[in-house]
């Protein structure tokens, strides 16, 4: 996954959405962290919690985030749902 435009997250969605991707996230991939020295607003990304649901590639207001499935193309293959 990757944010197609910081400066969407850092201004337009917190202004209008206060960020909904670190709620919305069931495995808290996104954080958004602040600087204790600058006081600035950094988002993180935990790629390693990603469970390929692709909340975020449905659920995120502005199509910000690109959500491509991991090598292999697979992703989890789920067989009870």
């Amino acid at each position: 996954m990757k944010i197609l435009d910081l400066e969407t997250c850092y201004n337009r969605c917190t202004k209008e959405f206060q960020n909904p991707c670190v709620r919305f996230c069931p495995a808290h991939v996104y954080e958004m962290e602040v600087d204790e020295q600058t006081g600035k607003r950094r988002m993180k990304l935990n790629f390693s919690n990603c469970v390929h649901c692709k909340t975020c590639d449905v659920k995120d207001p502005y199509e910000n985030i690109n959500w491509v499935p991991p090598e292999g193309g697979g992703g989890p293959k789920y067989t009870v749902l």
